[in-house]
């Protein structure tokens, strides 16, 4: 069998169904790595199964049935497109893990491994780095082929916010969106959050957020008292990083502003933190506070620039395999 390099893209992943049993699988998996909350294990376990799933579970699957797509979760719709995408572009396998839920990391490299694949270039999907996002990838990836014989050699790629494609993708996303829709009094990158305890212990990620949004500011020429970054998905009584998007939504509407757009740079894909936490939730805080048009830049999704990127940090991540 000839060997050759594939791809591997990785996201958080999703519930394979809307119900409640679907989310509460995922959420177990999910919110069990140490990962994500690292809190000891007899103290949170009992919490997780026996407080927060079951009363967490049914609400989330009635939110994922508000934002389900005939093909399934967005997160998941979008993520086999990209793959598709991908492939087709590069010309080399791809296939799709997700960190909890299916189809697993495990899953993903046995197919590239089938495909002839000695040589993998893992490619999580998130731009900032974090201990919550990219390192629990790493972790899965590692105990994936604890059992493997011979593993293949691997180049893992560990961030990419600063990257210029990145950026220019992100500015073209805003730019097409006002060249439809008009310009905002103001943007908001909203960003999901970690605990700040994380930040102070040494994850980057929040410097890494700092400097996506700046350097979107640049790209996109807009003064910096027309744009900031907030962060979302606040869980638990913990304080975590600041200022929070939904705050940070209020006291805009309360400042006057009329129109208001929102990004989320940290996705890569639309999913249920974008189109039903940010597209309607915070939607409603705004023009509860006094705004009047609030509209939600969709993510990158399966857009050619995306794509493009995507193309050239595994093309980067393969220099001297000269296939």
């Amino acid at each position: 069998m000839s060997k050759k390099h594939g791809v591997l893209l990785v996201n958080l992943g999703t519930p394979d169904e809307p119900t409640s049993a679907g989310v509460k699988r995922f959420l177990g998996e999910f919110l069990h790595d140490k990962r994500v909350v690292d809190m000891t294990r007899w103290l949170w376990c009992p919490i997780l199964h026996g407080v927060i799933l079951p009363i967490r579970a049914p609400k989330v699957a009635k939110l994922y049935q508000s934002v389900w797509m005939d093909d399934g979760s967005p997160l998941m719709v979008y993520s086999k497109r990209q793959k598709q995408l991908l492939q087709a572009e590069l010309n080399v396998p791809v296939e799709l893990g997700m960190t909890y839920g299916s189809p697993t990391i495990e899953a993903g490299l046995a197919a590239l491994k089938e495909q002839g694949c000695d040589k993998v270039v893992v490619l999580p999907l998130y731009p900032q780095y974090s201990q919550t996002t990219t390192a629990a990838v790493f972790d899965k990836l590692a105990k994936s082929i604890k059992a493997w014989p011979e593993l293949p050699e691997f180049r893992f790629v560990n961030h990419y916010f600063e990257h210029p494609d990145y950026i220019s993708a992100l500015a073209q996303s805003a730019s097409d969106f006002w060249a439809e829709h008009g310009q905002p009094d103001y943007l908001l990158c909203s960003y999901h959050g970690i605990p700040k305890r994380y930040a102070d212990n040494g994850d980057p990620y929040p410097v890494h957020c700092n400097q996506t949004t700046a350097l979107l500011a640049e790209s996109l020429d807009l003064p910096r008292e027309k744009m900031s970054m907030s962060y979302q998905s606040i869980f638990g009584r913990e304080e975590w990083l600041q200022p929070y998007t939904d705050k940070t939504i209020e006291a805009l509407a309360k400042k006057g502003v009329k129109r208001l757009d929102v990004m989320c740079p940290a996705f890569s894909v639309d999913c249920l933190e974008t189109l039903e936490e940010i597209a309607e939730e915070c939607k409603a805080v705004f023009t509860e506070a006094g705004g009047e048009s609030f509209n939600l830049i969709p993510c990158l999704n399966d857009n050619s620039a995306h794509i493009t990127m995507m193309a050239n940090l595994v093309k980067q991540n393969t220099q001297g395999w000269g296939e």
